[in-house]
């Protein structure tokens, strides 16, 4: 018996689900002129579970073809669209007073953006690669020139290629190493299925031979000769690695990863001595390694995988150079070894590990290594050459993100690296790793005007009910008053070690703008104070992540930087977790949750094995099929199993029919289940993008249009304009 059948449904209602209605909710009662919502039907089915039982009303939101359907969205079934479409007709009738200040929002972002934008051209060998925007347009053009001048040679321009379309978008693009070829992934449906295009640079002329079902993941070989992908199967998993000649011919499989809970991908070396075929989860990983000079040859395993043991292998010249968190090294550490003789037991300390700072990664040129580090939600950078004498790039604002964006070519003294803080926009700087000289690239424009002198960025620290200290960036105007009166919102994260950066956005100045205070809660399950701030909310601690954010915002009432109703939350994906775990805990906190494609499903998606991330997903969860603990952990939290009678706030989930990451189906299930039973009056609404995928719309300005609108719920929810609809 597999997985599936051991948590197959009691009832046969499955097959059979009928359509949805339109009527009147059951929750609270509704004013007369207010549009009615839509109403899903139930159809309870009951499963069963290491002895446990629970019952889901809206499991027939779930296409039982939605391996299809993330391939061709088309192919939703009919009830499903129906019920969809009904919320999103109902979510535009709720919000319809708003769409005055979601226009005027978008302009304003819009106004924010140089629309004939040009990154700063990445130097390699005879050229100069760099990606433009013509005014207008949605997507961007991939060009070259010569390094030693002369005209541009356009690559690619994705405006072209997502006409017609409702959805495209160019996940990867990378040019050959001789320079004479270009390949390039497109996603277009959202669903992050891709195919790969090769195009002969000499000829202007895509090849015929197109790689599809890939994941976006692809390298060529050093001497240029072969392409090697990833492979995504039916399940939407990386699971194959796949060689072919660059210009087509047949394909040859070249490594098969049989642990469907692992994540695999391929690059080269910055040495190009080496393909490397990168294998992990959120807690094991695994090098192999395949000689560029032999490119066909098999991969060799560097070190073979351990649990709970992590590191990541480049090659600098003459010796392997990995990070890792071997010898409880929890922050990481940098150790090398020998070319011919890479494995463990040869490894040499070469930056020792000292607890609190995390090594977050490294990158190599021929004379120097350079890493980026992260402490207290900060970041910094470390130059170290070949003889072992480091200095640190520094910054001094109180809250700021300074990131290493590396070398472009391996035979250069040149490292690359970006600073912005919440009121600083991106300043792109080169720097000389020997003589220490910096040259300023670019600065991000605004134009429609930016006065840093306005805004005040400040860190606080929210004491957490254990004592730990969970850091806080707060973005005001300078004029904004600090007494309570100004609305807040509170973004969170907080999983699978991702910290969230205090960076800046033009977006966010449409709020702040308008006398709101915007905060980022660094809490626990991200790594914003080292891995260990990663390991203490994962698994069977994973209620701190939680517990974090609420401490924050009580902190920032305690503070007079909000009160406790006129405070909006949000957060997407995981963060769209922590959105609906606070929602139940504490809804009284809340004026509004925005919960971005959220993962609200929990204990039936950390169930269900054909998911694409499910397996994968067990280390940072649990596995709630095999470990009664850990079902009955997961069950406690889940915040769609968690739903129960009280006053909630305003909620908006919003999510994309192609969503391979978080389906669709989660945020749908969570709005019906939140509406009947709040008590508050307040509306819960859903907006599903059905020509998009995870990451919303793919062009610059439609994803504009999809913040405002979140931004204008947020303001509705403070304001109450929900009451007047």
């Amino acid at each position: 018996m597999n997985r599936r059948q051991m948590i197959a449904s009691s009832a046969a209602a499955l097959s059979t689900a009928a359509a949805p209605v339109l009527a009147q909710s059951p929750g609270a009662p509704m004013p007369a002129n207010r549009p009615a919502p839509p109403v899903a039907r139930k159809i309870p089915v009951t499963i069963e579970q290491l002895g446990r039982t629970r019952t889901d009303d809206y499991q027939w939101m779930k296409d039982d073809n939605w391996q299809a359907v993330l391939r061709d969205p088309s192919l939703i079934k009919a009830e499903v669209k129906e019920h969809l479409d009904a919320e999103n007709a109902y979510r535009e009738a709720m919000m319809a007073s708003t769409l005055p200040l979601q226009e005027t929002m978008f302009r304003e972002m819009r106004g924010r953006i140089k629309e004939d934008d040009s990154s700063v051209p990445a130097p390699d060998g005879p050229w100069e690669y760099y990606v433009r925007y013509n005014t207008g347009d949605q997507h961007p053009l991939y060009c070259r020139k010569p390094r030693q001048g002369g005209s541009e040679q356009v690559l690619l321009d994705a405006n072209a290629l997502a006409e017609g379309k409702a959805y495209s978008e160019v996940s990867n693009a990378s040019h050959s190493p001789d320079h004479a070829l270009f390949a390039y992934a497109e996603d277009a449906q959202g669903s992050e299925v891709h195919k790969i295009y090769v195009k002969d640079l000499a000829s202007n002329q895509v090849l015929p031979d197109v790689i599809d079902s890939a994941t976006g993941d692809f390298a060529f070989s050093p001497d240029s000769q072969w392409i090697f992908w990833t492979n995504r199967n039916d399940n939407g998993r990386p699971d194959k690695i796949f060689r072919r000649p660059s210009k087509g011919g047949e394909t040859t499989l070249v490594y098969e990863e049989e642990d469907e809970g692992m994540f695999i991908g391929v690059g080269r070396t910055s040495d190009d001595r080496f393909i490397v075929i990168g294998i992990q989860n959120q807690e094991t990983s695994e090098t192999r390694y395949i000689p560029g000079d032999a490119p066909t040859a098999a991969p060799v395993v560097l070190e073979p995988r351990e649990i709970a043991h992590r590191y990541d292998a480049d090659h600098w010249g003459d010796r392997w150079v990995i990070r890792t968190n071997g010898d409880e090294a929890i922050d990481f550490k940098i150790v090398t070894a020998p070319t011919d003789a890479p494995a463990r037991t040869g490894w040499t300390d070469l930056v020792a590990h000292t607890p609190g700072r995390f090594i977050e990664s490294f990158d190599l040129t021929k004379g120097h290594l350079a890493r980026q580090e992260r402490s207290d939600a900060n970041t910094r950078i470390i130059i170290r050459d070949r003889a072992g004498s480091e200095h640190e790039i520094a910054a001094d604002e109180p809250a700021f993100a300074l990131s290493l964006a590396g070398a472009s070519e391996y035979d250069t003294g040149v490292t690359r690296y970006a600073y912005n803080s919440p009121s600083t926009p991106t300043q792109t700087y080169d720097y000389d790793m020997a003589s220490r000289e910096r040259t300023l690239r670019k600065t991000q424009e605004i134009p429609s005007g930016h006065d840093i002198a306005n805004y005040v960025v400040e860190r606080l620290n929210a004491p957490a009910s254990d004592g730990e200290l969970v850091p806080v960036t707060v973005l005001r105007r300078k004029d904004t008053p600090v007494d309570g009166s100004a609305p807040l919102l509170l973004y969170g994260y907080g999983s699978y070690g991702i910290p969230m950066a205090a960076s800046f956005s033009t977006n966010r100045l449409s709020l702040v703008d308008r006398g709101w205070i915007y905060a980022i809660a660094h809490i626990r399950g991200g790594s914003d104070k080292g891995w260990g701030w990663f390991q203490a909310a994962r698994r069977m601690t994973k209620k701190n992540t939680f517990t974090d954010f609420i401490a924050a915002a009580e902190h920032l009432i305690d503070r007079k930087y909000a009160t406790a109703g006129r405070i909006v939350a949000q957060g997407g994906s995981a963060g769209g977790m922590l959105m609906g775990a606070v929602t139940n805990m504490r809804p009284e906190l809340w004026a509004g949750i925005i919960g971005q494609v959220p993962f609200v499903d929990v204990i039936n998606t950390m169930s269900d094995t054909s998911l694409p991330l499910t397996p994968p997903e067990w280390p940072e969860w649990g596995n709630p099929i095999e470990d009664a603990a850990a079902y009955d952990y997961m069950m406690s939290y889940s915040p769609y199993d968690q739903v129960e009678a009280k006053a909630y706030p305003a909620v908006l989930a919003t999510g994309g029919l192609s969503d391979p990451r978080v389906t669709y189906w989660e945020p749908e299930k969570w709005v019906a289940r939140l509406r009947p039973a709040t008590t508050s009056g307040k509306p819960v609404l859903l907006k599903i993008n059905m020509e998009a995928g995870h990451g919303g719309a793919a062009g610059r300005f439609d994803y504009l249009k999809e913040v405002a609108h979140d931004y204008a719920f947020a303001v509705w929810a403070i304001d109450e304009g929900w009451a007047k609809a």
